[in-house]
């Protein structure tokens, strides 16, 4: 119980800086589809930009933020020891990476087809090395249950980037994409610069002997991490690549990208979910009862990503007006990518199994295997079917991958998982999402909000009902 109450606290805590702060930068996306309008193609790029810096960042942290709990929590290991031979490797790594984009900016630029703006590779570069610096430190501050330092930290880069933005673009009328990339390095480099302090109190030791046995953990998770970035980011960069029209590519990516940031409200959640969740299921694996509270911890996962589905698609009427109107002819991927999205949720719950007895290689599996499917969906179907391929792609993807996690894991670490229970809310929201959608085009908006959110309490009176009302977080509603 002490557990569940902690991951309960910590969830909210990390939910505060990761909801809100990804809602606060949100803001962003109507100022940029007001003063970056579709057709200047200006969204797409840094749709895809951000595609690149989200694989290089996966690749440069060398899956050494799980590494770090997995070692840190041993209990013949030092955790300053463990922190600063994983930071060391990280650093080498970036280190090589800056050199090699700076040396060859410009066979870079002529494939990524930017020959024309190396400045813009030249400067996400610096942001994704800097990020890539910054990711263990945050790491830490989870493992050392300091949850307030890393919400400041993460809230002053969402306050700094949205206060630049709004300067340079409102007040300067500094309306290329240019100052998005900008912006985001400056905002990066002053977070970095505060995390000097706590650096400077690390006991600082490299043990060789130890990096070794950190790489043989996280070269797994590496595949795993690239393979999964992969799934959420490859649509955005093939797309550019098998789009039939070239100079139309970036217009529609920059329709997909800016629904997708709609649709990203569930990815908020899993990510505050992991923040929490990820530090306690280490500890907590040494406890007789880890597989009941993996499982209970799977079920209200389920639940309340179900609950957040139907309230976006409930008042998506209103989210709408966060992107620029001209953009609005892609709302319609919404609700494939937020199932995709819980599914991509369940495959991380998941895949503690595999984490806690160092067969990480079976992430890395299963990743590949959703990936496969996501590339070849979106190579055939991008010609034919634009950015809606890019959708089901998605949805495919984290299917395959979660299917083939479940069904090998219940092989090698069975987990009671209340598969039942889980089923039928999944059912219930879907009738109720097919309620919403039965609702008439040409009835009043407010009669539309009116009618889902009945359908949303309605919902969340279920939960209550039959899971809170007696005991939060009770183990008997496993049954």
């Amino acid at each position: 119980m002490a557990n569940l109450k902690a991951l309960a606290k910590d969830t909210a805590i990390y939910g505060l800086s990761s909801i809100v702060g990804r809602f606060l930068n949100y803001l962003l996306v109507p100022l940029y589809t007001h003063y970056m309008p579709k057709a200047s193609g200006d969204y797409g790029v840094s749709t895809n930009m951000y595609a690149y810096t989200a694989l290089f960042f996966a690749i440069l942290t060398f899956g050494m933020e799980t590494t770090l709990f997995r070692f840190a929590n041993d209990e013949r290991e030092q955790p300053d020891t463990v922190f600063s031979t994983g930071f060391a490797m990280v650093g080498s790594l970036t280190a090589l990476f800056l050199l090699l984009v700076f040396g060859f900016i410009t066979p870079i630029a002529d494939y990524l087809g930017y020959s024309a703006h190396p400045e813009y590779l030249l400067m996400m570069a610096a942001v994704v090395a800097l990020d890539a610096l910054q990711a263990l430190p945050f790491s830490y501050l989870r493992f050392q249950h300091r949850p307030i330092r890393f919400m400041t930290l993460k809230m002053l880069f969402i306050f700094l980037n949205i206060g630049l933005n709004l300067l340079y673009f409102v007040v300067l009328h500094k309306t290329s994409v240019f100052y998005v990339f900008f912006i985001n390095l400056i905002s990066t480099s002053l977070v970095t610069f505060f995390f000097i302090p706590n650096l400077v109190k690390i006991r600082w030791k490299f043990d060789s002997s130890l990096l070794r046995r950190m790489l043989s953990y996280s070269w797994p998770i590496l595949l795993l991490s690239v393979v999964g970035i992969l799934n959420q980011v490859a649509d955005k960069i093939l797309f550019p690549k098998v789009y039939p029209d070239q100079a139309q590519a970036n217009v529609e990516l920059g329709v997909y990208g800016s629904c997708v940031k709609i649709a990203m409200i569930m990815a908020l959640i899993t990510q505050a979910f992991r923040y929490a969740y990820e530090p306690i299921v280490f500890a907590k694996a040494k406890d007789a009862d880890k597989t009941e509270y993996y499982a209970l911890g799977m079920k209200f996962f389920v639940i309340f990503t179900l609950l957040a589905f139907l309230g976006v698609m409930g008042w998506l009427p209103l989210l709408r007006y966060m992107i620029g109107e001209d953009y609005w002819e892609g709302l319609r991927v919404i609700p494939i990518v937020m199932a995709a999205e819980i599914m991509m949720g369940i495959f991380f719950n998941l895949s503690f199994w595999y984490k806690l007895i160092d067969k990480t290689y079976f992430g890395a599996l299963f990743s590949l295997a959703g990936c496969i499917v996501l590339f070849t969906v979106n190579i055939w179907g991008i010609p034919r079917y634009s950015y809606m391929a890019c959708a089901w792609g998605g949805f495919a993807g984290y299917g395959t991958a979660m299917l083939l996690s479940y069904f090998v894991g219940q092989r090698f670490y069975p987990i009671p998982y209340p598969i039942r229970s889980m089923a039928g809310y999944a059912i219930i929201a879907a009738i109720f999402y097919g309620a919403m959608t039965c609702i008439p085009s040409d009835w009043p908006i407010w009669l539309y909000i009116g009618i889902s959110t009945l359908l949303i309490l309605a919902f969340a009176g279920l939960i209550y009902w039959r899971e809170l009302r007696n005991s939060l977080f009770s183990r008997d509603n496993l049954a």
